[in-house]
């Protein structure tokens, strides 16, 4: 019982013990190793995943349609007892009562022909009827060999279209699982600087409460001593009060960001986080004819334009070849044969040719043809103009990104020259003021200026950050590095 009893309490103090242990740690995070967590667990990215994969095996079986397919049917059996017409010697037909099993199969080697949209076919066959009434008796009857083709004519082939089709929709989904790696490394930014932002506010809020205090206690002694005014004490106490409240406020939005943070890495411990200020700046140039280059090269949306211009032909190819001329050819040659034993089957065989040629020409329609014809060209019409104006849009968005880059670059090299400048001069005013040579409003400015300074070098920060991996996201390429983004991680994923 006693070490019962010790085992129980070192059990209740087990999870009091770990919590102390995580309070003393801090795990150091900063942006690159965020989005390398986001990339490789977020949920964004897995369903990412999932998708890819799905268009990938649709991709697998678009292409088993242009290979030799083997497939073996029959039926095993098929009983029928009935009364049915039997037709006699002489032509006339007369009821009788048949009772009979049949059992067949036929092993069939088929490929389709992706230039006509017809089938070639070779396989053989056997087959079996039992009768049981009015006398039992069982005979045999083979196609050792046949060989034949199945052609559509005058009409719409889909193989073909399909031929030019699929490889760029399948192309289109890798590029797009590319985009959405890079769209998830803006989103985890966006995610970070919101947490970030908050973490050097509630910085901010906590020097700007210990100063107060600090200046508060020397107020005091000074008031004591007659140097100031009441006035200029209780604005003091009132720069605590603020500066308290502003601290819990910032306690509060610094833990609904990292929360929000947490969910999006795939985190699931509570080890407090301390962000990095990502201040390393890559340098490198874009012009915009090279961002446009890379653009046009890698992203989806090229690869979607060709897709749905193709798509529109098709769609004007079927409507001509569906409502006209149709017309199905099939011819067969092989070897047949029956007999009572099936080694007999295979001995002389005798020949088997089959041909029919079915037509259908539409006479009158009342305009079904021509309409239909019609709608989808305007539809492709309006294809065309629509890819039109998306290609003009999706070079602007690239050119307009690359000017807003290089701005955004500038913007914040002012925004850090401030912050510097912000901080010195608060920390002059500070001392100057503890030595009474300013009054507590020119410190107050300086506090509010440098408090300002800080929160916009941030801000910029976020903004350079964030045109930085929207500008990956339009071109799929790491400027940077000089390489592309779309070679290697999108066919990845399929071994995992």
């Amino acid at each position: 019982m006693p070490f019962l009893l010790a085992l129980c309490l070192l059990w209740l103090q087990f999870p009091a013990a770990t919590a102390q242990e995580n309070a003393g740690l801090e795990r150091q995070l900063s942006l690159p190793e965020a989005i390398g967590l986001a990339r490789q667990q977020s949920p964004a990215v897995r369903t990412a995943v999932n998708r890819f994969r799905n268009r990938y095996w649709q991709f697998r079986t678009f292409r088993s349609n242009y290979l030799p397919q083997l497939s073996l049917v029959g039926t095993l059996p098929n009983f029928n007892r009935s009364i049915i017409p039997v037709t006699q010697q002489d032509g006339s037909q007369e009821f009788r009562e048949v009772s009979q099993s049949v059992v067949n199969t036929n092993l069939q080697l088929s490929q389709n022909i992706g230039l006509t949209g017809g089938e070639i076919f070779l396989g053989s066959g056997l087959r079996r009827i039992d009768n049981f009434a009015p006398v039992t008796s069982s005979s045999y009857s083979a196609n050792p060999f046949y060989i034949g083709i199945r052609q559509r004519l005058f009409r719409f082939n889909e193989l073909q279209w399909d031929r030019k089709i699929e490889p760029l929709r399948y192309e289109e989904s890798r590029r797009e699982y590319q985009e959405f790696v890079e769209k998830v490394s803006f989103d985890v930014t966006r995610l970070y600087f919101n947490a970030l932002l908050a973490q050097i506010q509630l910085e901010i809020a906590e020097k700007n409460a210990a100063n107060n205090d600090t200046l508060y206690k020397v107020a005091e002694g000074r008031f004591n001593l007659g140097k100031i005014a009441e006035n200029e004490l209780l604005q003091l106490e009132l720069a605590v009060m603020n500066a308290r409240q502003n601290l819990a406020q910032s306690e509060l939005q610094l833990e609904s960001g990292l929360l929000t943070l947490r969910v999006q890495l795939g985190f699931t411990d509570n080890v407090p986080i301390r962000l990095v200020v990502p201040d390393r700046i890559p340098q490198f140039s874009v012009s915009r004819d090279s961002a446009l280059s890379y653009a046009r090269r890698n992203r989806s949306q090229v690869v979607g334009f060709e897709r749905e211009l193709l798509q529109a032909k098709a769609e004007v190819a079927r409507a001509r070849g569906e409502t006209g001329l149709n017309a199905d050819l099939q011819a067969n040659f092989g070897l047949t044969q029956q007999a009572e034993r099936i080694p007999e089957l295979y001995v002389s065989p005798q020949n088997q040719q089959f041909v029919a040629l079915t037509f259908q020409i539409p006479l009158v329609d009342w305009g079904r043809t021509r309409s239909r014809t019609k709608t989808a060209q305007a539809n492709q019409e309006l294809v065309e103009a629509n890819v039109q104006q998306d290609r003009i849009t999706f070079e602007q968005e690239v050119y307009l990104q690359v000017k807003q880059f290089e701005v955004l670059r500038r913007q914040m090299e002012v925004a850090r020259k401030a912050d510097e400048v912000g901080e010195k001069r608060y920390e002059i005013s500070k001392n100057r003021y503890q030595i009474g040579k300013i009054g507590i409003t020119d410190l107050t400015i300086a506090q509010q200026e440098k408090d300002q300074a800080k929160l916009a070098y941030a801000q910029a920060l976020r903004d350079f950050w964030l045109a930085y991996y929207n500008l990956r996201f339009l071109t799929l390429y790491d400027f940077e590095n000089n390489q592309g983004l779309a070679s290697e991680d999108a066919l990845n994923v399929l071994e995992r």
